[in-house]
């Protein structure tokens, strides 16, 4: 197991790994083979993923037809406890085998990867690439993380940055001059704001004031700043319907905003998969606040915004939606007969809208005049676009029947099946049927 030496990953329920606070993903290799002679204990990690972070090596088995779970090998290696990167050796003899890369790991008495890379002994982990990953610029990357050291940059040295603005002006990549890790999209500013306010109020004002650019264009991410400040310097939890609680502020912050989007630099190869399995993640909580279905539309520019300047093209989305076939993850695709694509939960019960819409339907003035997509909305909860298509379907299904006026459309509770075909002139006392001329006397 990798507990016997290398650190556990913990995954989402798509299959990604959890990142630290601050990590972003740097690049990624497929069909690796990590290998330590020098550990017995070193777990057997074969044909996997690896990633690279900011902070760590993760390696996650490959798969694209079961999620590893937090009991499967998926293992971390602090970048702290390497110590030496060997070059990439170019000879005859490496042209004939799979491309290696070497490097030198802290490790304690007891054989396990300290998180701190201060061991009592060395020893060295090749990976071995089997796929068709580009090894030097794996290699780079790796240089300028290890080198970059963000897991030592402290709160007060990331809030001296973030008041001074140094490190932003003329240097590119993940790291500032100054060795600063660099934000990414709406997540990472205000993950970084949070940090600041926790330390001193003093940063918090300064915090502030480096916000009036963003405070003029986005006051809403703002608001929700001003919102999260209040709470966690009063240190109190009250019944406030509009704060909730912790847990879902920090969903509501996560939400807004992916802190390491998937890229194809960092992918390389794996990128669709990959943004497959975060966008997975990612529409958890606007289904569930959606009541359980969203228009592809909504999903795309939702997605889009939480990647900040990494923006995908449609065609990259309705990619990773595809693959969700592939994987055990809990949202699907799906294509109205209409023409309209939804994402929406496994669990989504077509059978309890009807229910909904049914109930709807059979009530007096429902009954004479018929209901509208708008009506069906309020009564879901969703948008109208929705609720017609919801409509439709209960057409398709034999529960509705439609009338085309100017207006629009306005569906009616089907009465054909209350008919007996047999006598069909007999008016029965009971049924729909019967609640529906009871309704329309009414209105007579």
């Amino acid at each position: 197991m990798a507990g016997n030496c290398l650190q556990a990953v913990e995954l989402t329920t798509s299959g990604r790994p959890v990142l630290l606070p601050t990590e972003i993903e740097c690049s990624l290799l497929s069909a690796v083979d990590l290998e330590c002679e020098d550990l017995p204990n070193f777990p057997h990690l074969k044909s996997g993923l690896l990633i690279l972070t900011t902070h760590r090596l993760l390696w996650l088995p490959d798969s694209t037809t079961t999620i590893p779970t937090a009991s499967s090998s998926a293992s971390a290696i602090p970048l702290a406890a390497v110590t030496h990167i060997f070059a990439a050796k170019k000879s005859i003899k490496s042209m004939f085998h799979s491309p290696r890369l070497r490097f030198q790991l802290s490790v304690s008495p007891e054989g396990r990867v300290p998180d701190s890379g201060l061991g009592s002994r060395s020893v060295v982990v090749t990976v071995v690439v089997r796929g068709k990953g580009d090894l030097d610029a794996f290699l780079s990357k790796f240089w300028e993380s290890w080198r970059g050291r963000a897991w030592e940059i402290g709160d007060e040295q990331g809030s001296s940055d973030a008041v001074s603005g140094s490190g932003s002006a003329s240097s590119s990549g993940l790291y500032t001059r100054e060795g600063t890790v660099r934000m990414v999209g709406v997540s990472g500013i205000l993950r970084k704001e949070q940090e600041m306010w926790e330390s001193t109020d003093k940063s918090l004002q300064d915090a502030f004031q480096d916000l009036n650019a963003l405070m003029s264009k986005a006051k809403e991410m703002v608001m929700l700043a001003e919102k999260m400040r209040q709470k966690l310097l009063s240190g109190s939890q009250p019944n406030d319907e509009e704060l909730g609680s912790k847990q879902e502020m920090q969903d509501w912050m996560l939400s807004v905003g992916i802190i390491s989007p998937v890229t194809k630099e960092s992918a390389g190869a794996q990128y669709h998969q990959q943004l497959s399995r975060q966008l997975a993640d990612f529409v958890r909580l606007p289904l569930e606040r959606a009541g359980g279905m969203m228009n592809l539309i909504d999903i795309y520019c939702l997605f889009n915004r939480a990647r900040g300047t990494e923006l995908i093209s449609p065609e990259d989305l309705l990619q990773a939606c595809s693959l969700w076939e592939k994987f055990d993850v809990p949202v699907m695709l799906r294509k109205f007969d209409s023409g309209v694509m939804v994402i929406q939960n496994k669990s989504h019960s077509d059978e309890e809208v009807f229910a909904r819409i049914k109930n709807l339907v059979t009530k007096p003035d429902a009954l004479r005049n018929g209901i509208s997509a708008s009506d069906a909305a309020i009564t879901l909860g969703i948008a109208p676009g929705m609720a017609k298509e919801h409509l439709l379907t209960a057409e398709s299904k034999g529960l509705l029947c439609r009338d085309i006026s100017p207006d629009g459309f306005r569906f009616y509770i089907n009465l054909f099946p209350e008919i007996d075909p047999n006598d069909l002139y007999l008016v029965k006392d009971y049924g729909i049927y019967h609640t529906w001329l009871r309704a329309a006397s009414a209105s007579g």
